[in-house]
């Protein structure tokens, strides 16, 4: 019987190696032989349920789990050797790597039975496991846990050099892979296999057998070749002392050899020089953001006729441009984006502050610090949380604006009379049925339902005409000095945008209306001719009608002074952000630079407008 019984009272057993198909029927068929069995249970993947290859068998007694663990561990279930081994919930035993031991250059024949008669005289054995492929066939090397450190020291003493099935195998203390792929062991540094590789595809084994034999006795050596039996140009040579593979690759590494150089160090698993390169790469990233950090400039809304010499030529005034590059898809056209790097940080922002939004060839530049991806990924998913968790109102309609937020919208393109009179025909009226609406006045959508909220406990409401006084909340359900006028759902929705006045005194009343006309009057962009407009009013209003709302009123203004060229203007004022058209209706000077600009640039299209004509009539001449 197995003396560890006593230790391992639960009374459960771990079962592996077991066969896809193998379920809990099966295991129950099979233990419950051995004892009372109080559950049975199969891993299994949560998403596709299919089996892990392992299970738990829970007896009632001990005594009945250790019977089962001598007399059914290796027996088959579906064709497939069964692994067992007392359950341990404590991690703590397999991750110290006491008493474990590793095995390599098994004889193929050998398998977990083998394996476990030979080393169970050493000592009590908690697991024993020769690893397999895919195909179960034994792949040369195992594993041996013992219950204690003592009868693994013993068994490695007794079998490391003996042979097993005629074959001389390894047995040495197993070493996690954490500390394996480190490469700071003695392993490391006391290699004995070397990799070398750059050397010519007509040289053959014996060639590099003379080549390497000088440094020490040589156990074996193997050329990589192709499916077709062709030398790769690289190999491997294992040396008897870390003495000879040392002396080999500080001899050759770099050495010239029939016209080429090559290289020699110490081989290493693929893991261990992922691992290693992945290391360098990124130090060499890091090295590169750091040295450009802050400095380089990410441009984009480029014209399609901007290359790196015109964006070099744009940006040499603000300081010393060390690369200048427009981006191409691989038909060599722009993608409407580039980067400018500068030599110092000042240089830099001083670009920033005096490029961003102005207007290149017919598009407002956007300019700002280059980030990493994975930054500009964050801080973008933060911005979306931002805008649709804590300030979307219910009802909104996705994709809507919000002041103060760099939100993507679908811009009008523009047009050269769409302000000129035609306005009326864009939108269906949205004032009340009773109401003329102004003539040559654009389109106000009326504030219905419930009041929209951005930043503040203030509300916008529809404004009430003066003549018609403010209710003070009497029963009859009709608008005070207004007879004959009932109360509608018109006016009940509007009158449920506004407090209780029946919680208030009559007196009260006026005094509350005007002191939110207070609060909410400063926000008011107020242009002649048009209907206030706030930050408020702009949130709710759908994307396009947004643009459309802001070009009506800066359209008014454009056109007392530039008359004839107001629509284009406004057009290309239009490709702007929200936020900066809305301080552009709040200050007259950032407005009239901005149009300044505008000029400068039309101006600058009519001159090329005016040569195409002449540098085409030869053409037409000669046809």
């Amino acid at each position: 019987m197995n003396p560890a019984g006593p230790n391992y009272p639960t009374a459960s057993l771990y079962v592996g190696d077991l066969h896809p198909e193998v379920t809990e029927a099966m295991l129950f068929e099979k233990f419950s032989t051995a004892g009372p069995i109080v559950s049975i249970r199969v891993c299994r993947d949560i998403a596709s349920r299919r089996s892990l290859g392992y299970a738990y068998v829970n007896f009632q007694q001990p005594a009945d789990a250790e019977r089962a663990l001598d007399t059914m561990n290796f027996d088959a279930i579906k064709g497939r050797p069964i692994r067992i081994m007392w359950s341990q919930r404590d991690p703590t035993l397999r991750r110290s790597g006491l008493g474990n031991v590793f095995i390599k250059n098994l004889d193929k024949s050998i398998d977990n039975k083998a394996m476990y008669d030979t080393f169970s005289a050493f000592g009590n054995i908690l697991s024993c496991k020769v690893a397999t492929d895919e195909n179960g066939e034994n792949r040369g090397y195992g594993f041996v846990h013992f219950e204690t450190e003592e009868a693994a020291q013993k068994a490695i003493q007794k079998v490391n050099k003996m042979l097993l099935n005629g074959r001389q195998v390894y047995v040495g203390k197993f070493i996690p892979r954490r500390e394996r792929s480190s490469g700071t062991g003695d392993h490391a540094r006391k290699y004995t296999n070397v990799y070398i590789k750059n050397f010519a595809v007509e040289m053959s084994e014996e060639d590099l057998y003379a080549l390497c034999e000088t440094f020490g006795k040589i156990l074996s050596l193997k050329i990589m070749t192709d499916m077709e039996g062709n030398s790769r140009g690289f190999g491997f040579v294992s040396f008897e002392s870390h003495e000879g593979a040392n002396a080999c690759v500080e001899e050759l590494n770099g050495q010239e050899t029939n016209g080429r150089q090559l290289f020699a160090g110490r081989a290493q698993k693929k893991s261990e020089r992922s691992a290693e390169l992945r290391a360098r790469f990124e130090a060499i990233r890091q090295e590169r953001n750091n040295r450009f950090q802050g400095v380089n400039l990410y441009i984009k809304n480029l014209d399609d006729d901007i290359d790196d010499e015109r964006l070099r030529k744009e940006f040499a005034r603000f300081g010393n441009i060390t690369s200048a590059k427009v981006m191409k898809n691989d038909k060599e056209v722009s993608r409407g984006f580039g980067f400018v790097c500068f030599s110092s940080q000042e240089e830099a922002t001083k670009a920033v502050t005096e490029m961003n939004n102005r207007i290149i060839s017919v598009k407002p530049l956007y300019v700002a610090l280059a980030q990493r991806k994975e930054v500009r990924q964050a801080q973008l998913a933060t911005q979306y949380m931002r805008m649709n968790i804590p300030y979307r109102v219910p009802g909104q309609q996705m994709g809507q604006v919000y002041p103060g937020f760099n939100t993507y919208y679908q811009t009008i393109p523009p047009q050269r009379n769409i302000y000129a009179g035609q306005l009326a025909q864009v939108r269906n009226p949205r004032w009340p049925g009773s109401q003329a609406r102004p003539t040559g006045q654009p389109g106000f959508q009326a504030m219905s339902g419930a009041p929209r909220q951005f930043g503040g406990p203030s509300q916008i409401r529809a404004p009430i005409p003066r003549s018609v006084p403010v209710p003070t909340g009497g029963p009859s359900g009709r608008v005070a000095g207004v007879p004959g006028v009932p109360g509608g759902p018109a006016m009940r929705a509007n009158a449920a945008q506004r407090p209780a006045y029946s919680k208030f005194p009559p007196a009260a009343a006026p005094t509350t209306r005007a002191e939110e006309a207070q609060e909410v009057a400063p926000q008011a962009v107020h242009v002649p001719g048009q209907l206030p407009l706030t930050a408020q009013m702009l949130a709710s209003a759908p994307p396009l009608e947004q643009k459309q709302m802001l070009g009506e009123r800066l359209f008014s203004i454009i056109q007392q002074t530039h008359g004839d060229v107001a629509g284009k203007i406004t057009g290309m004022l239009l490709e702007m952000d929200n936020a900066e058209l809305l301080h552009m209706l709040e200050s007259a000077e950032s407005l009239k630079a901005k149009i300044s600009e505008a000029l400068s640039v039309l101006a600058v299209h009519q001159q090329k407008e005016q040569k195409k004509p002449a540098a085409a009539a030869p053409a037409q001449l000669g046809q």
